[in-house]
C-alpha cells in the first residue's frame, strides 16, 4: 500500500481553469511509476464537471464537506447522498477552517462522518490544534478530544492531523512535532479501534510542498498527505505525489 495524497483546492476553481489542472495533473500521473493513490476535491461547483474527466486517470474524486442530513430543509447544504451521484468517494470533514468558520464542533463532525459512511464514501476527518493549544502545552488533550467526540465506534475512514498553526504559514511543523503527534494519534486510535485503529491511515496536512514533502512523508505512522495551496498547481502538486513511499 502506498501513501495516499489528497488536494483541497478549498473555495477554488472555475469551470476552465479546474477541467485544465485534472488534465495537467492526470497526464504528469502517466510519467509516474506505480502512482500513488491521488485524490483531489474540489469545490462542489466542479464536481459534476470533474467527474467524467477523471475516470480511467488514476484520479478519485471527493469533496470538501457534506451535511448529516440525507435530504430536507437545509438551504445552501449538500448531501452525502448527492456527492456519491456524482462519483465522489471521499469526503473531507472537520476541516479547522469549517470548525473555525462555521462553528462546527466535534459532534458535528461526528454525524456527518456517520453519514458519510452511511452513503458509502470514505470520510477523511480532519483534526488538529491552534497555536493558542500548542503553546499551552494542550495539543495532545485537544487532538485526543476531537478524535473521541469526531469519529464513532465504527468509523471506517481516515484521519487528517493538520496543525492549524502551520495551515496556509509557508511554515510546516517540524519533523519531530509531525512525528510526536503521529505517534500519540496511532496510539489513541488504538486505544479507540482496536486492530482497526492500528491501520486506519493517517495523514499529515500543514502547509505541504513539494520541497517538505520528501521529509515528512517518510515520518513513522504518515500515510500520505492533505494537500492545501500546492494542489492548486500541478507543478507543486506532483512534486508531492512523486514523493509519495510504500507503506
Amino acid at each position: 500500500m502506498k501513501q495516499m495524497i489528497v488536494g483541497n483546492w478549498k473555495m477554488n476553481g472555475l469551470d476552465a481553469p479546474s477541467r485544465d489542472l485534472v488534465s495537467a495533473i492526470a497526464q504528469g500521473l502517466k510519467a509516474i511509476a506505480n502512482p500513488p493513490p491521488v485524490v483531489v476535491c474540489p469545490p462542489f461547483t466542479q464536481l459534476g464537471a470533474l467527474s467524467p474527466l477523471l475516470k480511467g486517470t488514476g484520479i478519485a474524486l471527493g469533496a470538501q464537506d457534506c451535511h448529516h442530513a440525507p435530504s430536507g430543509a437545509h438551504t445552501g447544504d449538500i448531501s452525502a447522498a448527492m456527492l456519491a451521484e456524482f462519483g465522489v468517494e471521499y469526503v473531507i470533514l472537520g476541516h479547522s477552517e469549517r470548525r473555525r468558520e462555521h462553528g462546527e464542533l466535534d459532534e458535528t463532525v461526528r454525524e456527518k462522518t456517520v453519514a458519510a459512511m452511511d452513503a458509502g464514501l470514505t470520510p477523511i476527518v480532519c483534526i488538529g490544534e491552534s497555536a493558542d493549544q500548542r503553546a499551552a502545552g494542550e495539543y495532545q488533550d485537544v487532538v485526543g478530544w476531537q478524535i473521541k467526540g469526531s469519529l464513532p465506534d465504527n468509523f471506517n475512514g481516515i484521519v487528517a492531523y493538520e496543525p492549524v498553526w502551520a495551515i496556509g504559514s509557508g511554515v510546516p511543523a517540524s519533523p519531530q512535532d509531525i512525528a510526536d503527534m503521529m505517534g500519540f494519534i496511532r496510539a489513541e486510535l488504538t486505544r479507540q479501534f482496536g486492530e482497526t485503529g492500528k491501520t486506519t491511515r493517517i495523514l499529515y496536512g500543514g502547509s505541504v510542498s513539494g520541497r517538505e514533502a520528501p521529509t515528512i512523508l517518510p515520518i513513522a505512522e504518515v500515510g500520505g498527505a492533505l494537500v492545501g495551496g500546492a494542489s492548486l498547481k500541478a507543478d507543486a502538486f506532483l512534486p508531492i505525489v512523486r514523493a509519495a513511499i510504500d507503506l
